[in-house]
Parts: C-alpha cells; sequence; structure tokens
C-alpha cells in the first residue's frame, strides 16, 4: 500500500543509520529544511544527532527491533544509507513498505561489473546479486561489496517496486566526518612535508561531496522520485594532481618542505603498491574515473569544487573532528618507511623525475 503524500510535501523522514558520515550529514540538511527526522540504529557511535531528531534505538537484524520501530511510524520516506545484506535489507523493507510511501536506498559505484575497467553509466551491466543472500560474516570484503549492494538493490525494489523506489549509486564521497580516511591520508601526509611519493598527476578524478550528495538525495525524496542516479561531479573536472595541490594548499605548505615525487603508474604496480588503499584513491585501471553522471545533473545535482571539499576536510580536522572508528582507516596509506624506499628506488633508476 502506498501512502498518499503530495509529491514535493514529504515532512516525515526515517534515516536507517544516521549518525556516521552521509546519514549524518543527510540528517543535518533534512531538519534544517524543516523535515520531520526519525533516526533508527543501534546507538553505538558517540557523536549526538542534531537537536529535534527522534532517535529509536534498535537491530535492523532484529525482527522484534524492526517491528518496535513501526510503532513510531508512518513515515512519508525512508532512506536506507547504512544497509549491505541483502537478506537484512530485504527483512527490514518488507516490514517497512506498508508504513512508508516512498524509499530511497543508498548503493555505490561499485555495483557496476565493468568498473573500474571501462566508463559506465546507469544502464551498465550490474554484478549477479540475490536478493535473500546473506553471508554470515559482517566483516568488509572489497571483492563481495558491489555484488552485495546489488542483492539490496533488488531487494529494495521486490519490497517497494520500481514507483516508489530511489537508488543512488555514487562514487567514492569524501568531505568532513569521512571514516574511510582517504582524503584525510593524503592531508596529514603532506603536512608532514619531504619527498611525496604520488601517482598520475593527470588523472581525472570525481569524487562527490558529502554535502552536495546529501541534498541531492533530500531534493529528490522531497519530489518523490525514482528510478536510478549515479552521483558525481561531470568527468574532466579536475585531476588528482589538483587534488593533491588543493591539500597543499589547504594545509600551508609553504613553511615546510616538499616535493611532489610523480611516479609512473605501471612502476608502481609492479612494485606491488597496493592500489586505493597504499596510496589512497589511486588505481592503475582503464577508468577508476570514469562514471557518467549526466541523468543526475539533468535532474539538478550541484557539485562544489573539489579544492573546497579539501579545505572544509582539512578544517574540520583542524578543529578536533574526528571521524568514527572503523575498521578500514587502517588500511589506508603507505608505511613511510616503505614509501622511503620506494622513492629512494625510482629516483635512482630515473635521476631526471
Amino acid at each position: 500500500m502506498q501512502l498518499p503524500v503530495p509529491r514535493g510535501e514529504v515532512v516525515r523522514i526515517l534515516v536507517l543509520g544516521g549518525s556516521w558520515f552521509v546519514g549524518r550529514t543527510l540528517v543535518e540538511s533534512a531538519v534544517a529544511r524543516g523535515h520531520d527526522v526519525t533516526v533508527y540504529n543501534r546507538g553505538r557511535s558517540p557523536a549526538a544527532l542534531p537537536d529535534g531528531v527522534r532517535h529509536v534505538k534498535g537491530d535492523r537484524e532484529s525482527a522484534a527491533d524492526l517491528k518496535s520501530l513501526l510503532q513510531e511510524g508512518p513515515w512519508d520516506a525512508a532512506v536506507d544509507v547504512s544497509g549491505s545484506v541483502p537478506a537484512v535489507v530485504g527483512r527490514s523493507a518488507e516490514l517497512l513498505a506498508p508504513a512508508t510511501g516512498h524509499y530511497t536506498f543508498v548503493s555505490t559505484i561499485s555495483a557496476y561489473r565493468d568498473w573500474p575497467h571501462a566508463p559506465v553509466d546507469e544502464d551498465s551491466p550490474l554484478w549477479d546479486g540475490y536478493p535473500d543472500l546473506d553471508p554470515v560474516t559482517r566483516q568488509w570484503d572489497p571483492d563481495a561489496y558491489g555484488p552485495l549492494k546489488v542483492g539490496c538493490e533488488m531487494a529494495c525494489e521486490r519490497a517497494f517496486g520500481k514507483e516508489r523506489l530511489l537508488i543512488l549509486r555514487p562514487h567514492v564521497v569524501l568531505g568532513p566526518r569521512e571514516y574511510v580516511g582517504r582524503l584525510q591520508w593524503w592531508l596529514t601526509r603532506i603536512h608532514r612535508g619531504g619527498d611525496i611519493l604520488v601517482p598520475a598527476p593527470d588523472r581525472g578524478i570525481q569524487p562527490v561531496d558529502v554535502r552536495d550528495l546529501s541534498l541531492f538525495l533530500l531534493e529528490r525524496v522531497e519530489n518523490l522520485d525514482n528510478g536510478v542516479y549515479n552521483v558525481a561531479p561531470k568527468m574532466g573536472e579536475a585531476t588528482f594532481g589538483d587534488m593533491l595541490n588543493a591539500c597543499a594548499d589547504a594545509v600551508g605548505v609553504t613553511n615546510w618542505p616538499i616535493i611532489f615525487v610523480w611516479v609512473d603508474e605501471d612502476w608502481l604496480t609492479s612494485r606491488g603498491v597496493t592500489e586505493w588503499t597504499e596510496l589512497p584513491l589511486w588505481r592503475n585501471a582503464a577508468a577508476p574515473w570514469s562514471m557518467r553522471t549526466d541523468r543526475a545533473h539533468a535532474a539538478g545535482l550541484r557539485c562544489r569544487p573539489l579544492t573546497r571539499t579539501v579545505a572544509d576536510t582539512w578544517a574540520w580536522l583542524r578543529r578536533g573532528g574526528r571521524p568514527v572508528e572503523h575498521e578500514r582507516f587502517s588500511e589506508h596509506g603507505i608505511n613511510p618507511a616503505r614509501e622511503q624506499m620506494l622513492l629512494k628506488r625510482w629516483l635512482t633508476e630515473h635521476p631526471q623525475s
């Protein structure tokens, strides 16, 4: 049953998640726009929610907890920013469907089978997904992440149908409160100064600011939009070099001796440098930053310059901001001794670099 919600007048929003990164930013934006927000999560994050937000603590893997949540409804819209296990997402979506008019699931670029080896748009082939799959383990697995998210998308569609479902597939999301630590690592590394091992200055890059993703999501929800949108800046607007120079500007490295040593990507790969983690946001593939986003931009997506995302993230860190603790944070960044060893070897082999 679809609740009779007039288009453009969404006022009651349920957020599944809501205290970390995308979810927290989304909640703050929704409150600022005058919405009545309920957050449902386990309450394990120390971050305080904005005033006026109704916080319901519970585990979405518990049927009893979900049934208790239903007593807080109905809602005009629900947004799932945290789901990654198809069977769990499916059970919660099915329970919420009678009490929720519209559903948004935040997916990922990793849902595309061809990424990062070919450009992708919303119609590109996806990984095989299974809406009833439960892998049992909850440990992060980068190889399983994309297929699991596809299964979650399928589970949401089964519960809500296409007419009541919005799916967003963002590229990498950066900005204040980022808990994976990709941009934060580059900022702190550049702040430390010295010779810095960096790849591919001219390779395009298109991470989306968490605030731009959240605003676009809310605007689409307010219009009860459906379908699928890739969410990222347009291709070609910034390069890896632009991002690192913005980091240098943000941290004020004019007071430190700093040299970016641009190293050939194939050379890095041949030396066993782990893509995407040892040098965050770098991947030696044909199209890691080739997400086509015309549909979202035509619908109103507005992306601030990457320089602002970088500067605002550094300002947040300098104010004492700290992300929630997460197992993936420690994966990112190359060991200083290993970095210096690679730099020495590269400069010995390429004395003119």
